[in-house]
């Protein structure tokens, strides 16, 4: 790999996922050793010339030799273009950076319930601004990726009744609704924040069951096996939920309505009268 020296990318410390593409940045040799830098680690000069408030939702990258910054798309496109000329291209067609820059502000805003990480609690903190539009897109787009797993994966359960793909998005729906009825009293980005992470929690689970799916799309999978790793997902999920609610320093009772609601659904899962 060629090495852009001299350029520091300011990254949110509390944040696994920035923590990790930013180290693999320096780790093979794209930048030097003083690559990366937490934002929260901004000293008084570069405050001078730093978008803060920018910085929090782009990435920046400072030139340290003029002190000029560069954010979002065009910081890792920079990064990334000099060992690859050919992406710097590619990522510059109007086209193509316009989905590039509506991709990533979709993950940027939504990163703290995407990979969610415990507060450094520093003077600088590096969160996101709120946004409602790429809030919902995202919950949007995970629920159907959601809707659209179950449903496959439903076909390879015995005790379940083939049903059809509005089931699963009303079951999927129903979970977020059924959840936010016991956060009422809390504001609304609150409520958002935890439905976000909700839903990844459901995404999680979704990308777990695509290795079976993949597979029996090839040989067919005996259907205990299909059963017993979807018994072991909903656990993992369950984990992952619980660590989540300790994260955001929500009431414990949030997964156990998690469970609950799952149980409420049967009648409707099974196709049977109440």
């Amino acid at each position: 790999m060629k090495t852009l020296a001299n350029q520091t990318l300011l990254y949110d410390e509390d944040c696994p996922l920035c923590q990790a593409y930013t180290g693999a940045f320096v780790k093979t040799g794209m930048l030097d050793e003083k690559g990366r830098k937490p934002y929260a680690d901004l000293n008084e000069n570069e405050l001078t010339f730093v978008d803060k408030e920018k910085a929090v939702n782009e990435i920046a990258l400072i030139d340290r030799e003029n002190n000029t910054v560069t954010y979002g798309v065009d910081s890792l496109l920079k990064v990334i273009s000099y060992s690859f000329p050919t992406i710097s291209k590619i990522g510059n067609i109007k086209p193509v950076k316009y989905l590039l820059k509506k991709l990533y502000s979709l993950i940027s805003y939504n990163r703290k319930v995407i990979v969610p990480g415990k507060s450094n609690n520093s003077k600088l903190q590096c969160i996101p601004s709120f946004n409602y539009r790429y809030r919902f897109i995202y919950i949007l787009f995970a629920t159907i990726v959601t809707a659209v797993t179950l449903f496959c994966y439903s076909a390879l359960l015995p005790i379940v009744p083939k049903g059809d793909f509005s089931r699963e998005v009303i079951l999927a729906v129903g979970q977020l609704a059924f959840q936010a009825i016991f956060l009422i009293k809390y504001d609304n980005k609150t409520i958002l924040n935890y439905l976000g992470n909700v839903i990844t929690v459901s995404l999680i689970g979704s990308l777990l069951l695509l290795p079976v799916l993949l597979i029996n799309s090839f040989m067919i999978l005996p259907e205990v096996i299909n059963l017993v790793w979807f018994a072991i997902t909903v656990l993992i999920m369950f984990a992952e939920h619980y660590r989540r609610v300790k994260i955001l320093e929500l009431p414990p009772y949030l997964c156990f309505t998690w469970i609950a609601y799952r149980l409420l659904a049967l009648p409707l899962i099974l196709d049977l009268q109440l």
